[in-house]
């Protein structure tokens, strides 16, 4: 097997903001691995908050060369390297390369015979009431916005995208920023103004709050819902489920953790840290297990691959062949 893995880098459209980060760029690492006449490519752009960046996901790609020459299966990967973006860039060009080598569409080997568009939401960067009102004003073609908030004037914010975008569904993102305190003032407020969902609005580490807190929009687990082994620390806290490849370290964890997560109860959003169509289409394949769908990486970014995934405003058409899987 013949592996190959590189720094791609993806720049915003525009600046991009969430609570405590600022980015200009997705930045991701892209893996190939070619059996001599047949190639799967994978793409990941690690874990932030657990301190993975492009360096740290080659460095680990690079002690594992020798295994990946002598061939793995998705199986054996699982129990080889831990949750993150190298997994996450290694399963999904196996997923890839098993479709080329099949002349199948990965999705059948989910048990998916059959795919359907998507509607994706299109998130709004964290900025000041009026700036995310004006790109709201802007994303008239999205009919779901995603905004990013961060604690003070998070009220204010979203009545200005209401205001702007009556039309809209909306979901929040706090990124762990909000206090208990701002939880049970925000709640009630962003319930009058419609608000679909709300997700990670405390600190991983502070979800005992939610035991028992009767909010009146669903919440959502982001970083507190990482692989399946989450899953007992999040019941009674959290009605849905944010399933990310990267967290979940590739598209055979994030399939396991869907079904297991639907099976405990929970209402299903797979979502993306950015990147280019190739990081969007094994997602794509959890999208259909999901009531919510956050791939919108394509869109914030100024460029993408060749033969890239098809948006019509929010609607995300199947990932071709010649793409992935």
């Amino acid at each position: 097997m013949q592996v190959k893995f590189r720094r791609v880098d993806w720049p915003f459209a525009s600046t991009f903001r969430i609570a405590n980060r600022e980015q200009r760029m997705a930045e991701t690492v892209s893996v190939e691995l070619t059996d001599g006449k047949f190639t799967g490519r994978g793409e990941a752009m690690g874990v932030f908050y657990h301190g993975e960046t492009v360096d740290s996901m080659l460095s680990q790609l690079t002690g594992f060369e020798v295994v990946l020459a002598k061939g793995i299966s998705r199986a054996q990967l699982q129990t080889l390297l831990p949750p993150g973006g190298a997994r996450n860039a290694l399963d999904c060009a196996l997923w890839d390369l098993e479709a080329k080598r099949t002349g199948r569409r990965a999705w059948t080997f989910a048990g998916i015979e059959a795919v359907r568009p998507l509607l994706s939401d299109y998130t709004l960067s964290l900025d000041l009431p009026e700036a995310m009102a004006a790109a709201a004003t802007a994303g008239r073609r999205y009919s779901l916005l995603k905004l990013k908030l961060s604690g003070e004037g998070d009220i204010e914010r979203v009545s200005a995208v209401r205001k702007a975008r009556p039309d809209s569904e909306l979901i929040v993102d706090a990124n762990q920023s909000w206090s208990e305190r701002q939880l049970r003032e925000f709640v009630p407020a962003l319930a009058d103004l419609g608000v679909r969902l709300i997700e990670q609005p405390l600190r991983a580490d502070e979800d005992a709050v939610l035991e028992g807190f009767d909010s009146p929009i669903p919440l959502c687990a982001d970083e507190s819902c990482q692989t399946t082994e989450s899953l007992p620390y999040l019941s009674g806290k959290y009605q849905y489920l944010n399933i990310k490849l990267d967290k979940t370290g590739g598209l055979t964890e994030a399939l396991r953790l869907a079904r297991a997560g639907q099976a405990a109860g929970f209402k299903l959003m797979v979502g993306c840290m950015a990147g280019s169509s190739l990081g969007m289409a094994p997602a794509f394949i959890v999208g259909q297990l999901c009531s919510i769908v956050d791939l919108d990486g394509p869109l914030l970014s100024a460029t993408d691959v060749p033969n890239p995934i098809q948006y019509d405003g929010g609607r995300m058409q199947p990932p071709e062949a010649k793409l992935w899987g």
